[in-house]
């Protein structure tokens, strides 16, 4: 029935040799990981408004040239990353580079720091495409949590699929997205210029006597929000068609220029139209009514809106299992997350995604604009490791031409590294805990390798020197009566070994002498050994007397405790029985010299 219900959801397994036609082309590639950047311009310009609307109104003009400042910064992460791929074609992104160039523990920063904003990435999507939604009709607005989840729940399903079919799936919605925006933008800088807008906006340059450098900063900052997700193109290389990195850079390029037309024309319009951001409406929403009206062209790109929003998910979908897998890879992560599961993704990744920012969302109730400070410096920190990582590359190889890529790469440094400079100082009190998070990460990558290396040394054996040791066998058969279950386990233990002993714990005289009698009378040519205890515990007679076996017996013989348990035909019947089985297999289980072992017996009915 289990088996029948995962085929319905997740599809029949893939041969491992069906792996490269899993492979993304341009166009597939650009819907999926692509969403997380064109997504944020539906909320990257909003970020900018809602700091200005401190200074008052007049203050929105400021707006236009920070979105030039953030235009020009996109420019600069784009060149970066095209850098990077070509320099890292097999993936990783800021992980890879910033452990190769500034060591182990700068590496794991940063590929601490995207994992963590992948979790965001899908809490903040899943929160503003709940916002898009309730903008659109606001008496779903007490229910957002709840959407928010069913769409987290719905892009895992998708992603245990396949890269491919959820590729293939979630295309439209994006390239509907890019669509409709260009359809707001032109239709909204017709209306503007032929004289169809009447809104009171404040002249660019009009003097503000409260606006400081300090909120201008923080208006930047926030703005560059929109700049998260460029990143995922460097990191998911191995998803690509060959040649993978060829394909990975014009996707790049594309995403890139797809997102400043978008977020530049959003936020022009903003201001020509006179928008202050509301909790009620996004801006997008007030663009998009005040340019079309309530008709069918503005639930269409409310729809759409919304639809990208969750969609921006999929980025981390396909970026944070492969950034997981080479964490496991380097044994910093478990090495479930190295395992492809039936559609050839890294399903364990893909599941633990959508617990953990499923848990986000519940935790902040839905509030996107109390996700999006994290989400933003989860995804600098990163960006500045990595130029300063490609700053370093060039400088130790010196290959042709390396100048100018160095220049590029110090620049977006610069700015990158200014930029988180300025969350931390502008946005503590809402990003403080990424100080604490991290270095849980880190600490957690560093255990979790330092495990592996201590239990391959103690596992690792002499080939030369290091041989089998032969020794008898004692088998313990704990027994609770007389029944085919313990006579299968006896017939069992003695085709192992004729040192069998069976043990029988009483709580009373009666109980004891007729055992010993049916015992013998029953005669199946094993010594029976009755302990009494006084205290009703049947686990600590045993665990007492197996201790003293393991203490005669341990140079000479192996110690096997066999456990007689019978099998019920249908689950729920299990809850009817006594579980001392279980309970007696969890005492043991720590003891060094003693094996476990559980003899089934299948009922039935």
């Amino acid at each position: 029935m289990v088996g029948k219900f995962k085929r319905l959801l997740i599809g029949r397994p893939m041969k491992s040799a069906e792996i490269e036609g899993e492979k993304l082309n341009k166009l597939k590639a650009l819907a999926v990981l692509s969403s997380d950047a064109l997504s944020s311009v539906a909320y990257g310009t909003e970020q900018i408004l809602i700091v200005l609307m401190a200074a008052g109104f007049t203050a929105l003009w400021y707006s236009v040239p920070i979105s030039l400042g953030v235009l020009g910064l996109l420019l600069i992460l784009i060149l970066s990353y095209r850098q990077t791929i070509f320099a890292y074609p097999t993936g990783g992104g800021a992980y890879i580079v910033a452990k190769n160039n500034l060591g182990v523990h700068t590496g794991l920063l940063a590929g601490g720091s995207l994992l963590v904003d992948y979790i965001l990435t899908v809490a903040v999507s899943s929160s503003a495409g709940t916002d898009a939604i309730t903008s659109a009709f606001p008496s779903l607005h007490d229910h957002r949590v709840l959407i928010a989840l069913t769409m987290i729940l719905f892009l895992t399903i998708m992603n245990l699929r396949g890269i491919t079919e959820s590729a293939s799936v979630l295309a439209l919605p994006v390239y509907l997205f890019v669509v409709s925006i260009f359809v707001l933008i032109i239709s909204g800088v017709v209306k503007y210029f032929t004289g169809g807008v009447h809104a009171a906006v404040p002249e660019m340059s009009t003097a503000v006597s409260n606006i400081s450098l300090f909120l201008i900063l923080k208006a930047f900052s926030s703005g560059c929000s929109a700049l998260t997700g460029v990143e995922a193109v460097s990191n998911a290389i191995p998803n690509f068609k060959k040649p993978a990195e060829r394909n990975a850079a014009a996707t790049l390029v594309m995403m890139g220029t797809i997102l400043g037309a978008m977020f530049i024309g959003i936020s022009l319009l903003a201001y020509w139209y006179g928008i202050a951001p509301s909790e009620k409406e996004t801006v997008v929403s007030q663009i998009a009514n005040a340019t079309f009206g309530r008709g069918f062209i503005y639930y269409f790109i409310q729809g759409v809106t919304a639809l990208i929003l969750f969609l921006a998910a999929n980025t981390a979908y396909s970026a944070f299992p492969l950034l997981a897998f080479m964490l496991a890879k380097d044994k910093f992560m478990p090495r479930m997350f190295m395992v492809r599961g039936d559609r050839l993704g890294f399903s364990n990744g893909i599941i633990n995604l959508g617990v953990l920012s499923a848990l986000l969302v519940i935790v902040f109730n839905g509030d996107t604009e109390n996700l999006i400070p994290l989400y933003a410096l989860g995804v600098f920190i990163p960006f500045t490791l990595s130029q300063l990582g490609m700053m370093v590359r060039w400088i130790k190889l010196k290959p042709s031409g390396w100048l100018g890529r160095f220049i590029v790469n110090t620049i977006g440094m610069l700015t990158t590294l200014t930029i988180s400079l300025i969350f931390v100082f502008t946005k503590f009190s809402q990003i403080w805990m990424v100080f604490f998070f991290l270095p849980l990460v880190i600490f957690i990558f560093i255990q979790t390798k330092r495990h592996y290396e201590n239990t391959a040394d103690q596992l690792r054996i002499d080939l030369a020197r290091d041989k089998p040791l032969i020794k008898g066998n004692t088998i313990v058969v704990p027994i609770a009566g007389i029944t085919q279950v313990v006579k299968q386990s006896l017939g069992y233990a003695k085709s192992v070994t004729d040192n069998v002993v069976a043990v029988y714990v009483g709580f009373n005289d009666e109980d004891i002498e007729r055992m010993e009698k049916k015992w013998e009378e029953w005669d199946p040519g094993v010594r029976l050994i009755v302990l009494r205890s006084s205290y009703r515990s049947i686990i600590r007679p045993l665990i007492k007397f197996v201790d003293t076996v393991e203490w005669k017996t341990a140079e000479t013989d192996h110690i096997t405790v066999l456990i007689p348990q019978f099998i019920t035909k249908h689950w729920w019947q299990h809850i009817l029985h006594n579980q001392t089985s279980l309970v007696l297999r969890a005492y043991l289980f720590n003891r060094k010299d003693v094996v476990i072992a559980t003899v089934p017996y299948h009922l039935n009915k």
